[in-house]
């Protein structure tokens, strides 16, 4: 039996600690899950793991491993550095705890990560999956090599390279994660003595990984293949992984997947446990009653399944799917009529169709009919986009730049019935094997042109065929039919076309996914879901499928709060009953011009007297000393207010829009340095959650508004109606609750530490009033918000500065 506290990674656990790791190892025991709220400070990292290598460490129960799942990349970097708090302090007799963190092949591959041989983000995968099936092609049974003599050939490529007098007569050698690979950044060509073609390119990492592979039929496992012991490497992350691997010349991501099953703690995201697709080809031996599962950030759990377990396909991936079909039909239907394929095309012969169709059940009629099927879909696709653009948008083809995504809904949302692209299917002659058939279909196709091709692709047929299936096969009140058009640009197609604005594409929303989420939690041995705002706890039980597991399967469900124990007098928080921030109040951001609000006598000030409130209110946190956070319900909101204070505050004034990782984290270090700013961002943004801003980062958040989503998009109608049927409040779950939760992210930035100051501010006296819709019940019930009105916000703002300067 183990000691938890040999384990724990500091000297002393807070009481909330030890009351957190005894209850998840008992829960855990039994079966169950713990469900924690933990203020920023409780260490629910540290609980999570400590608990969990415990179990494993304990040869009385089943546990192997633990794996932890987190959607935000900070947290994932903080198990990290946990862990390695926990090897760091173990008892000197204790073997590391080991552990690996996933991540996908484009982070992993040397030539993608250094930009070498024609591989890169765009390609990795397609050219991944290729070169490793020509390694093998060429090193297995029957190949014209071996695994060993490919290696050495990729070497003393190398070496000719130099010899040949390249580089100054120095190698040149493939560098990346600070080590240096035995080969060059080109990819080397395999020669039988004949003349060298580009086809017989191959990955000599993969190469080497298969040469380090136990002899077939040997008892030995994947595992010693990997160039290190990790049993004594503690905690191995993707540099470490990519160092490691590169140095000895081996492929990294094989390293990952040997690895695996092995090691104590997986650290990964919410796709590695819950996407169908990632578990069926990777992760799935995970899933099972030897893992402690670690739900991390779990208020997201929800919403980021829901994304994971629906499912879609683009109009591009139609029309790919049929010139595939269309390249397999075409050569028993250019025989058949006496013709021959053109010449230096890449289409499969009819022979090869032949045997393909005759070692599976699929036949020629079905190929014929599912392209019509395809065709005719791809088309009905097309009329629905017109007319809705049509109706929507007149003289939409001279404006293509104005159009915004849009959804068209192919049902009433309201109202769960057969969707209209269905009982278009079935007028038009199509009937149910037409779609469950095109999976088959699709599987075939990807066969034959693969084997005419010699070359492994990512195939479009069976994304679509898995689609079509799925689209038969699901109902209509937990799944939703839309046609989703997003904005983008393809010079490519006809100046008149909405193809050349829009991608669509038909998606299939799973509106409720507690059954997908509990089903899955229900294969792991037991474990513990965190987060700083989970409450209400039996909303949450409910949407996650955990009651189900406590009710049916009678596994234990046990709930823990702690709250911020954090000193009082070092924040200060407040409710502000400031007008409600919606719409029907608020109207469109910037509908007025500068000369209206001058003409109002108002100065810089809006001129509806809901926004001049809150611009008011946020100006007066704005001048606190220090850097200042505004969450605001989106981008737009976000890009009208830092207008405005950017006339009323002499502090600088930052903007988050909507843009890519490198761009966010360059503006979040311009936010940190240097003297105090305000940084204005949408609350649905990455700024509000999941980032450290300990210490004097931050001294005061303010959120202005409740952020519930758009509830006229019709997907959002579709889920609260969902939930309606499911949990009889659709409103309430699947709209108010999530809101609150993005609220209580934003505000939680400000204290960190014990050492922190700061002031929290939430503005709608939504948050300050009890009515209809309020969302008080929903805020911690320490009841340290303090209602208070717009005009005294200023007299609170002015007594904690006080009290601090005493």
């Amino acid at each position: 039996m183990t000691d938890w506290r040999s384990i724990f990674g500091h000297e002393r656990p807070y009481d909330e600690q030890v009351d957190g790791i005894e209850t998840a190892i008992d829960t855990a025991r039994d079966g169950g899950y713990s469900v924690v709220e933990g203020a920023c400070g409780t260490g629910k990292t540290m609980i999570a793991l400590t608990a969990g290598i415990d179990l494993v460490r304990d040869p009385d129960t089943d546990y192997e491993r633990v794996f932890v799942l987190t959607s935000v990349k900070q947290q994932l970097h903080q198990f990290e550095e946990d862990l390695e708090t926990i090897n760091e302090n173990l008892p000197d007799d204790w073997n590391p705890v080991s552990g690996l963190t996933l991540v996908g092949k484009a982070d992993v591959c040397p030539y993608n990560r250094a930009g070498a041989g024609g591989i890169d983000d765009g390609n990795v995968y397609d050219r991944c999956e290729t070169l490793r099936d020509r390694t093998r092609d060429l090193t297995g049974e029957g190949g014209d090599t071996t695994a060993g003599s490919l290696t050495a050939q990729a070497r003393s490529q190398q070496m000719g390279l130099a010899d040949s007098g390249r580089q100054g007569g120095g190698p040149r050698l493939l560098q990346t994660a600070g080590e240096t690979a035995p080969y060059s950044p080109d990819l080397p060509e395999y020669s039988d003595g004949g003349p060298v073609d580009v086809s017989t390119e191959y990955c000599p990492f993969y190469a080497q990984y298969l040469e380090d592979l136990p002899e077939e039929g040997s008892d030995g496992d994947a595992v010693e293949a990997v160039p290190y012991d990790f049993t004594e490497a503690g905690m191995i992350t993707p540099e470490d992984l990519v160092a490691r691997s590169v140095s000895h010349g081996t492929c990294p991501h094989s390293v990952m997947g040997a690895v695996l099953g092995h090691v104590e703690v997986v650290i990964g995201n919410y796709y590695h446990a819950f996407d169908p697709r990632t578990t069926g080809s990777f992760t799935g031996a995970l899933l099972d009653d030897s893992t402690f599962a670690v739900c991390d950030e779990a208020h997201m759990l929800e919403p980021r399944v829901r994304d994971l377990v629906s499912d879609g396909v683009a109009d591009r991936t139609l029309r790919d799917a049929e010139t595939e079909l269309s390249r397999v039909i075409q050569p028993i239907k250019f025989e058949r009529e006496g013709r021959r394929a053109e010449g230096g095309s890449k289409t499969a012969d009819a022979d090869l169709v032949r045997a393909e169709l005759n070692d599976s059940d699929v036949s020629y009629d079905e190929l014929e009919q599912t392209l019509e099927f395809v065709r005719d879909l791809r088309s009905e696709l097309d009329r629905r986009v017109t007319a809705h653009l049509d109706r929507k948008h007149r003289g939409w083809q001279s404006n293509l730049t104005d159009l915004a995504d849009d959804e068209i809904p192919l049902r009433d949302p309201a109202e769960p019935a057969e969707d209209e692209l269905t009982a278009w299917a079935r007028e038009a002659g199509y009937g149910d094997a037409d779609w469950v058939r095109a999976e088959a279909v699709g599987a075939v196709v990807e066969r034959i042109l693969n084997e005419a091709e010699d070359e492994d692709r990512t195939r479009a047929a069976p994304a679509v065929g898995r689609v079509l299936g799925e689209w038969y096969r699901r109902d209509h009140t937990d799944y939703f039919r839309e046609i989703e058009l997003e904005r983008t640009w393809d010079d490519t197609e006809p100046a008149d076309s909405w193809r050349r604005a829009y991608n669509a594409r038909l998606a299939l929303h799973n509106c409720v996914p507690s059954d997908a989420i509990g089903e899955r939690l229900g294969m792991f041995g037991g474990g513990i879901l965190m987060s700083a705002t989970l409450e209400p706890m039996d909303a949450f039980t409910e949407v996650t499928g955990l009651d189900y597991l406590e009710r049916e399967e009678e596994r234990p469900v046990v709930e823990r709060r702690y709250g911020l124990h954090f000193p009082e007098e070092n924040r200060e928080s407040f409710a502000v009953a400031a007008p409600k921030y919606t719409y029907d109040n608020r109207g469109r951001p910037g509908e007025e011009s500068e000369a209206q609000r001058a003409s109002s006598g108002a100065g810089d000030s809006p001129r509806n007297p809901t926004r001049r409130q809150y611009v008011d209110a946020v100006t007066k946190v704005g001048r606190l000393p220090g850097n200042v956070l505004v969450g605001m319900p989106s981008y737009a909101e976000a890009d009208w207010l830092a207008g405005v204070l950017e006339e009323r505050l002499e502090k600088p004034v930052l903007l988050d829009a909507a843009s890519d990782d490198e761009t966010t984290q360059a503006l979040k270090r311009e936010f940190f340095d240097g003297d105090g700013k305000v940084l204005v961002t949408s609350l649905r943004g990455t700024l509000t959650e999941g980032v450290d801003y300990s210490g004097d980062r931050l001294a005061a958040a303010v959120v202005c508004g409740v952020p519930i989503v758009n509830t006229s998009s019709p997907r959002t109608k579709a889920v609260r109606r969902a939930y309606d049927d499911e949990f009889g409040d659709g409103f309430t779950y699947a709209l108010t609750i999530p809101a609150v939760r993005k609220a209580r992210q934003a505000i939680g930035r400000v204290i960190r530490s014990p050492e922190d100051v700061g002031v929290r501010v939430l503005l709608d006296e939504r948050y300050a009033r009890d009515s209809w819709d309020s969302v008080r019940p929903y805020l911690p019930d320490d009841g340290e918000f303090q209602p208070v009105s717009p005009d005294m916000l200023d007299v609170g703002l002015e007594r904690f500065r006080g009290r601090l300067e005493q």
